[in-house]
């Protein structure tokens, strides 16, 4: 199986995957509680950052799920695909999912708004960025300003006035942005076949 992707960044680099399955009708249950399982079983695997699913909402009648993974690099993700772990997933939910996966890795800005789906539009993922980085860099100054400001040194200040945006801005502030925005960031559209490519073979 490859997985080898069409990304020219390092191979040193965290990896964020997002696959798209889909669900034979009367398995959805069956086959989240299967991945459930599958994902405490996946980081034993010390390359595996994260993961995550994604369900079709109350109500659709979409039968694909989401898949997001984080890697610790190239080399790791092509370790975790290639395990007798993941070939055992792979015979285990075969019955219970049809077609193929569909694979998409994110990049830059996409990154922070992972879908399975397509990404939203550019203008969109700046906009909210720029939103989230605004008022934090000004909260942030203010804040470390009365205890370093006036005694580090200009540079050390503003390092460390950096490294607090990145805090509050992966753990804070664009997690619930995104959250809150997700109806204006991915609204109903049907795939589309300029940013997704089939997988092929799985996950």
């Amino acid at each position: 199986m490859s997985t080898k992707s069409e990304s020219t960044e390092g191979s040193s680099a965290p990896m964020h995957i997002a696959i798209t399955r889909r669900v034979r009708s009367g398995c959805e249950a069956e086959f989240q509680q299967a991945l459930r399982e599958f994902f405490q079983t996946s980081f034993a695997h010390d390359g595996v950052l994260g993961a995550s699913m994604l369900v079709p909402p109350p109500g659709s009648e979409s039968p694909e799920f989401g898949i997001l993974r984080t890697f610790a690099n190239e080399q790791e993700r092509d370790a975790f695909y290639e395990s007798p772990m993941f070939k055992a997933w792979e015979e285990k939910s075969r019955p219970l999912t049809e077609g193929e996966w569909v694979y998409r890795q994110l990049h830059g800005l996409e990154a922070w708004f992972r879908s399975p789906q397509n990404p939203p539009a550019r203008w969109k993922m700046a906009l909210l960025t720029w939103i989230a980085v605004w008022p934090v860099s000004i909260a942030v100054r203010a804040l470390l300003n009365p205890f370093i400001g006036q005694t580090a040194p200009h540079v050390i200040f503003a390092g460390v006035v950096a490294g607090g945006i990145v805090v509050v801005l992966t753990w804070v502030a664009m997690p619930l942005l995104v959250k809150v925005a997700h109806p204006w960031l991915q609204p109903p559209t049907h795939p589309s076949s300029d940013v997704v490519r089939r997988h092929e073979s799985a996950l």
